[in-house]
């Protein structure tokens, strides 16, 4: 009989982060490269929004598209799954974000080692007893049952075999096979109780902690497979489940790491954890969510209404919400994230790199929802009155869109909030109403294949072809095809008129990449000659040069010369360099807060994209222009070195947020003034961009700026281009260039006159339209009523009109209609008096309004509307005693 609490004892509960560091080291200590978390942006896979296990980064490497740097591999990789989002927090068992350890094995080892270190780590490692480990196997799976059974020594009566929904990894065509999961046994304080509770049992007695994956089939998708000549080991372990057993805790809320985080909620809130069932849930999903979109900040996702976006949106306003429902007042999510960032900056450096950003924008988006949701509550606390009134319980998906539009609610939010009363909501409606946010969304995510990606042509190239670019010091070169394709299958040659890739050995051409856009160009044989329209960079190092054959033909294995469009290359890189110059200056004039959020460089602008919260001042603009141009007027000297990413970091080399880089970077330093690391190409000499000028600065999203500008001749362009449009400005005033200023303030001067005179005239005619209507005035419940009806007036003229009459009325409420064309305008105005015994202009407005096929509002005092139709205006007139009647107390 096992002593559980004897067993818990001697266990050493090492934290996360110890936990993380022993793992990784084993697997070092085995020949495994460890490589740090790839970004939580997928690269090149349409198939993720976000990186949801630790084998999704290493898919080229399990499809055979690009070659592993080492056959052996371990990671911790940053995860993020929403599927459940609805039950985090409402269970201790859900979470949003969580870290999977993984070793990975490409065609080397295989069931016998995965099995034997999964065993040896757990048990030799971190010390738990083994005989509280079960193993499970695939129910065909003979190979791995011997080896838990014959080499490692379980008893038969501990391995389980399970059928092909729990122990057969696969998804949809592509690699599959068995796996071997791990379970630990808590102890009897977890079960259920059940005298049959053993491993498979929903209760938390038996947790799965280790799952070995044997990837040794190639499945068409229809039950079919195929055995792999290599033979793969895909690894996942929850770095939280494994620190949930070896401290011997509730559930992943309760491990050291986490636990700091949900009693620092708790400092916050005033509130203490397990006291009341529905604080809890709101303490859980605070935690778990804080955890996300720290996370989803740091790696450079921005908040937003599609896409990864909308997810890192919806998670910081459903912990901003709950932070409310526990007493919040304040802004509270900038502190949680800063004890985020010293729990896991260990594992996760960047977080600590971008701090202050990561707390800023946090901090601007918690805002701006607080700002919102208030008014948000208050619409939504009506329509739920609308809909008890009614009778109904389900709110219209119109609603529900409107306050997802309006005021930022997203839609699981309205319905949380909702559900919390036993109400719901007409979701195919709102789908309905977001049709084209949701498209795009979709298209963001769309599955094709097992990447996500659309099936081209260069999926069949061999996966060990490579190109070497060879582009930074030539711009020609001499070099053999390695692979021809057409659009749509790979060829021994291409002939002329045909469009096409060529594949070569070594390449001067740049592709498209870090911002950068192609160069073009032309590639020439004996007799053939191939045009170059762009140029492309495939997995496995692979570069395309896409075109069409001018003349002649193209045979794999023939000699080419390659020459790229000199031009347009030196005018990118002007482009280029000055970018550079560009995000220092504007570190120097806004903060070192400012990073790179995007760019794109072509041979005639750059745009650059940065974190900053506010628009540029003219005096800012002009600042950083300024900046710019004396750099560019040093002439500084434009120089690269290959060095290691942290020895770049050490010299002070900016990096591109959220960019995952090699063993050995490219560092670009202009002077002493600016070092980035970068792969494009530049010029020689800042000298050679000549001149530089800030076009546009705009916002593209929540903290992030976009300045456009232009260099070199494509500022001398920009300007002939102003003094052409100066000079055609200055012929339409009828004056000079030089007096136009001064030409334009006297038409002005002459317009205002014009203006003041011709609503003079509107005003008496609009007077003289209406004449005497006081005999028109009623009386409703002691309150005075003016409605009439005038000829052709617009809005302002109405204004006018109802100032004077409420004047001569004294007391009161004034309704005026006119009909303009196919256009009805309505205003209503009244009294302080009117308005003390219950008369709201607003109010009348919305009802009126229907009448004229239009809608408005506004004050207590005054509102207005138009409509459509002015047939109805004479409804409105004898409309309007009734409608103010139902008003007065």
């Amino acid at each position: 009989m096992i002593n559980y609490a004897q067993e818990a004892n001697r266990v050493k509960a090492y934290g996360v982060n110890e936990l993380r560091k022993m793992y990784l080291d084993f697997f070092e200590s085995k020949d495994h490269l460890k490589l740090n978390s790839f970004s939580l942006i997928p690269l090149n896979d349409k198939s993720l929004l976000l990186i949801n296990s630790g084998m999704a980064p290493l898919k080229p490497y399990f499809t055979g598209q690009e070659i592993p740097p080492r056959k052996r591999i371990t990671t911790c990789q940053k995860c993020i799954r929403t599927g459940d989002i609805e039950n985090v927090g409402k269970t201790a068992r859900h979470g949003t974000f969580f870290e999977m350890l993984g070793n990975f094995s490409f065609g080397d080892y295989f069931k016998t080692e995965a099995i034997h270190w999964s065993w040896e780590f757990l048990t030799e490692v971190v010390g738990l007893d083994g005989d509280r480990l079960y193993p499970s196997v695939y129910l065909e799976d003979d190979d791995a049952f011997d080896i838990w059974n014959k080499k490692i020594g379980i008893p038969v009566d501990r391995i389980f075999r399970f059928g092909k929904e729990d122990n057969f990894w696969e998804h949809g065509a592509g690699p599959c096979g068995p796996c071997s999961e791990i379970y630990y046994d808590r102890g009897e304080k977890y079960g259920c109780g059940k005298p049959d509770c053993t491993v498979g049992c929903d209760c938390d007695r038996y947790i799965e902690i280790w799952n070995n994956v044997f990837t040794q089939f190639e499945g068409d998708g229809n039950g079919n497979y195929t055995e792999l000549s290599n033979k793969n080991i895909d690894t996942g372990m929850g770095l939280e489940r494994l620190a949930t057993v070896v401290q011997d805790v509730d559930s992943i809320f309760d491990v050291d790491t986490i636990k700091a985080l949900r009693d620092k909620v708790c400092e916050i809130a005033g509130v203490t954890y397990k006291k009341d069932a529905r604080a809890d849930i709101s303490i859980r999903l605070v935690a778990d969510h804080i955890r996300s979109v720290t996370f989803m900040i740091a790696d450079g996702i921005i908040p937003s209404n599609e896409g990864r976006g909308y997810v890192l949106r919806r998670l910081l306003r459903r912990a901003a919400r709950h932070g409310r429902l526990l007493g919040v007042k304040d802004l509270f999510l900038a502190t949680l994230s800063t004890e985020v960032i010293e729990g896991s900056r260990d594992g996760y450096p960047e977080l600590e790199e971008k701090k202050d950003y990561i707390l800023k924008l946090l901090t601007i988006e918690e805002d701006n929802f607080n700002k919102t949701i208030d008014q948000g509550l208050c619409i939504l606390a009506e329509l739920e009155e609308a809909m008890v009134k009614k009778g109904v319980k389900t709110l219209s998906g119109e609603d529900a869109f409107k306050l997802y539009d309006t005021y930022g609610f997203p839609l699981d939010l309205t319905r949380e909030i909702l559900e919390e009363k036993g109400l719901f909501i007409d979701e195919d409606g709102f789908k309905q109403a977001m049709k084209i946010q949701r498209e795009t969304a979709r298209n963001a995510r769309a599955v094709t294949n097992y990447m996500g990606e659309d099936e081209t042509v260069y999926q069949q190239l061999n996966p060990g072809l490579t190109s070497v670019f060879i582009g930074y010091d030539n711009v020609t070169y001499t070099s053999e095809i390695t692979a021809l394709t057409t659009e749509s299958e790979v060829v021994k040659e291409l002939i002329a008129g045909q469009a096409g890739t060529i594949f070569v050995e070594k390449t001067p051409f740049y592709a498209t990449s870090g911002g950068q856009v192609a160069d073009t160009g032309i590639i020439t044989a004996a007799d053939a000659e191939f045009e170059v329209e762009d140029t492309i960079k495939l997995s496995g190092g692979k570069i395309g040069h896409i075109g069409k054959v001018t003349k002649g033909m193209f045979k794999v294995s023939d000699k080419v010369d390659l020459a790229v469009d000199q031009e347009r290359r030196q005018a990118i890189g002007k482009n280029h360099s000055a970018t550079h110059l560009l995000q220092k200056a504007l570190r120097l004039v806004l903060g070192p807060h400012v990073e790179q959020a995007g760019s794109l460089v072509t041979s005639d602008r750059l745009r650059f994209d940065f974190t900053h919260f506010s628009a540029l001042s003219k005096e800012e603009i002009q600042k950083v222009e300024e900046i710019v141009n004396e750099e560019i007027a040093k002439s500084l000297s434009v120089h690269t070195d290959i060095m290691s990413v942290e020895d770049a970091k050490k010299t002070g080399a900016m990096a591109l947020f959220g960019e995952k880089y090699g063993d050995k970077v490219r560092v670009v330093s202009m002077g002493d003034f600016s070092r980035e690391l970068c792969g494009g190409t530049h010029v020689s000499n800042t000298g050679v961009i000549l001149v530089f000028k800030i076009v546009s600065e705009t916002g593209v999203a929540a903290g992030v700026r976009r300045i456009e500008a232009i260099t070199a001749s494509g500022v001398f362009s920009y300007y002939r281009e102003i003094e052409e449009e100066l000079h055609l400005a200055a012929k339409a005033a009828k004056t000079e260039p030089v007096m136009l200023v001064r030409r334009i303030e006297a038409l002005q001067d002459e317009i205002r006159a014009l203006h003041s005179d011709n609503e003079k005239l509107k005003n008496k005619l609009a007077k003289d339209a209406l004449g005497d209507v006081m005999n028109q005035v009623t009386e409703v419940k002691g309150v005075k009523l003016l409605a009439a009806k005038v000829p052709d007036v617009d809005m302002n003229g109405l204004r006018n009109l109802g100032d004077q009459l409420k004047e001569k009325l004294g007391d009161g409420v004034i309704i005026l209609a006119s009909a303009m064309g196919d256009r009805a305008n309505l205003i209503a105005m009244a009294t302080d008096h009117a308005m003390a015994k219950g008369a709201h202009a607003g109010n009348l407005i919305k009802e009126l309004a229907a009448l004229v096929g239009g809608g408005g509002g506004g004050r207590p005092n005054m509102a207005q509307a138009g409509g459509k139709n002015p047939a109805g205006i004479d409804f409105v007139v004898k409309k309007a005693p009734e409608a103010l009647e139902s008003q007065i107390k």
